[in-house]
C-alpha cells in the first residue's frame, strides 16, 4: 500500500558528496527545484574524510621532510623538528570546515534545499526522510543516487576504530604512531603511510600482491619504491593477513608471507584494502534498481539506471572511484534530467597518487596502446634535467609521452615527480583536444617551470629534443 506523501519533490538527490552537490548546483542552474539529502556532512567522504584532509596531512608531512632536509641548501636547522599532532589535526579540520562552508554557501546561492537526514526509498517515486525532528514521506519526479562508497573491512580483523582503523580514523590520530602497520599497498595506504613516516613513525606496509600500487605502471612505482626505502618504510609484498587483535596498547597482526606465518606488532593498524559501494541501506531493492555482481549500480552513458527517472553517479555507480569522476557524472545526470543531450564521453581520465614523489597518468600506456593496435613512439624527459625541479631540490622522476608513430597523436602521458598532480591537467587537455606531440612542442612553456618536461618530452617524440639526447628513430 502506498504511503501518503507530505510533499512532491521535483529532483531529489541522495548524497551530498563530490557528485551529489555538483549535480544539485548544475540542476538548479538549469531551472530544476532540487532537494539534496545527506545524513552526514556536506562534501561527503572526499571533503570530510578523504581527499582534502588526507592531502592536508600529506602537505604537513612534506613540510617536515623539507625542514629536515634544508641543510642540503645550506640552511641550518638546529634541534629536532617537533610535530604537534593535535595542532596538525586542528589545522586540517580548519581547511575542511572552510571548504564545507563554501559548499553550503554555493548550494544556498543556487537555491538548493538541503535536508540533513537519512533517506530510504520505500517504493517507486517515494522516499522516507528521517531527521532529528521525525520522519516524513515525499514523492519525487527524478532521483539521483550519489550514495558513495565505504572502506572495505577485513572479516578476520574488523575495524575497532581505536587501534584497528580505517582511513577515517587515520586522519584524526592525536599522536604519531610508534609503529604504524598498513594493510594494503594501494594509493590510500601508501599516501597515509608515507605521511606518517615523514612525521617520524615506523611504517610497515603489507601488500597481498607482488607490488605496491597494483595496476600502476612499474616504471612509475619503481621511483616510489626507492623513496619509500629512503624514508625507512618496510614494504612486504605477497603478504596475506590471517587475522589480528587489539591487545590494549598494540595490535598483533598475523600474516602469511611466502607460505610462512609471521606476527607483526604495532601500536596502530590501518586497513586500506579498497572500498565497496554504499548501496546496502537505501532501499534500492524496493524500487527495482539493478546492481552488478559487486554491488555497484548499473548505469548507461547518460547515468541512467534500469529504472525510469532514476540516475546514479560517483562511487556507487562503479568504475574508477574518483571524486572528479563523480563531479563529472553529476553534471551529466543533471543535464540529462534537464533535457540536454549530454552523455559520458571523455578521452582521458586523470589518475593521481599523492605518494613520494607524486604519480599521475592519463590515457594509454605504451603496452596498452600496442595492445589496441597502435604503432607507438615514446619519449621520456627526466626532472633531473629541469632547472626548476633542481632549484627546489626535488628532481627525481620523469614525464613520458606515448604517441602514435605515424601521426604523433598523443595517446597517453605518465608522470612521476614534483607536483605532477597539477601537471597532468595539461596532458588530459592535450588528449581531449586531439593534440599531437608537435602541438605540445610548439606551445611555449615558461622557463624555469615544472611543466617544461612535457614540452621537452614532446620534442623527443619528434626527434629534436634540445635538453636531452634524442633516440635514433
Amino acid at each position: 500500500m502506498a504511503n501518503a506523501t507530505d510533499r512532491e519533490i521535483d529532483l531529489l538527490i541522495i548524497g551530498a558528496g563530490s557528485g551529489g552537490y555538483v549535480a544539485a548546483i548544475r540542476a538548479a542552474q538549469l531551472g530544476k527545484k532540487v532537494v539534496l539529502v545527506d545524513k552526514a556532512e556536506l562534501g561527503g567522504v572526499c571533503l570530510n574524510r578523504g581527499c582534502i584532509p588526507s592531502k592536508a596531512l600529506i602537505s604537513a608531512s612534506e613540510r617536515v621532510k623539507h625542514i629536515k632536509g634544508a641543510n642540503l641548501m645550506g640552511i641550518k636547522v638546529s634541534g629536532e623538528v617537533e610535530v604537534d599532532m593535535p595542532e596538525v589535526v586542528k589545522w586540517k579540520d580548519g581547511i575542511v570546515n572552510k571548504l564545507t562552508s563554501g559548499v553550503q554557501s554555493l548550494l544556498k546561492g543556487n537555491g538548493v534545499e538541503v535536508i540533513s537526514g537519512e533517506a530510504y526509498l520505500t517504493e517507486p517515486h517515494t522516499v522516507r526522510i528521517r531527521t532529528e525532528n521525525g520522519e516524513q514521506f515525499y514523492s519525487y519526479n527524478d532521483l539521483i543516487l550519489a550514495i558513495g562508497s565505504l572502506p572495505t573491512e577485513l572479516k578476520n580483523m574488523p575495524f575497532d576504530r581505536k587501534r584497528i582503523i580505517s582511513s577515517t580514523e587515520a586522519l584524526t590520530l592525536q599522536e604519531i604512531p610508534k609503529h604504524l602497520i598498513v594493510v594494503g599497498g594501494g594509493y590510500i595506504g601508501l599516501e597515509l603511510g608515507t605521511a606518517y613516516a615523514k612525521f617520524g613513525a615506523k611504517v610497515t606496509i603489507l601488500e597481498g600482491t607482488d607490488t605496491i600500487l597494483p595496476g600502476t605502471d612499474s616504471m612509475l612505482t619503481n621511483v616510489v619504491k626507492r623513496h619509500l626505502k629512503e624514508l625507512g618504510v618496510t614494504v612486504i609484498t605477497n603478504a596475506f593477513v590471517q587475522g589480528g587483535e587489539n591487545t590494549g596498547n598494540e595490535v598483533n597482526v598475523q600474516v602469511q608471507v611466502n607460505g610462512k606465518d609471521e606476527i607483526v606488532n604495532g601500536d596502530y593498524c590501518l586497513v586500506s584494502i579498497g572500498r565497496k559501494p554504499n548501496t546496502g541501506n537505501s532501499g534500492l531493492e524496493n524500487i527495482g534498481v539493478e546492481l552488478d555482481q559487486r554491488g555497484f549500480i548499473k548505469i548507461n552513458e547518460k547515468c541512467q539506471t534500469n529504472v525510469e527517472h532514476v540516475y546514479a553517479i560517483g562511487d556507487c555507480a562503479g568504475g574508477h572511484l574518483l571524486a572528479h569522476k563523480a563531479s563529472y557524472e553529476g553534471k551529466i545526470a543533471a543535464e540529462v534530467i534537464s533535457g540536454m543531450k549530454s552523455a559520458i564521453d571523455f578521452q582521458a581520465m586523470p589518475f593521481v597518487i599523492f605518494s613520494d614523489p607524486e604519480v599521475a597518468y592519463t590515457g594509454l600506456t605504451e603496452s596498452e596502446a600496442k595492445a589496441k593496435g597502435y604503432e607507438t613512439i615514446a619519449s621520456r624527459f627526466p626532472f633531473q634535467a629541469n632547472g626548476r625541479a633542481l632549484s627546489v631540490s626535488d628532481a627525481d622522476g620523469f614525464v613520458q609521452i606515448v604517441a602514435e608513430k605515424n601521426t604523433n597523436l598523443v595517446l597517453g602521458v605518465q608522470m612521476v615527480g614534483p607536483e605532477v598532480s597539477s601537471l597532468i591537467a595539461e596532458a588530459v587537455f592535450a588528449i581531449e583536444a586531439g593534440a599531437t606531440a608537435e602541438d605540445l612542442s610548439l606551445t611555449i612553456h615558461a622557463h624555469p617551470t615544472l611543466p617544461e618536461p612535457l614540452m621537452e618530452a614532446a620534442e623527443g617524440v619528434l626527434g629534436h629534443a634540445i635538453h636531452m639526447l634524442n633516440k635514433k628513430q
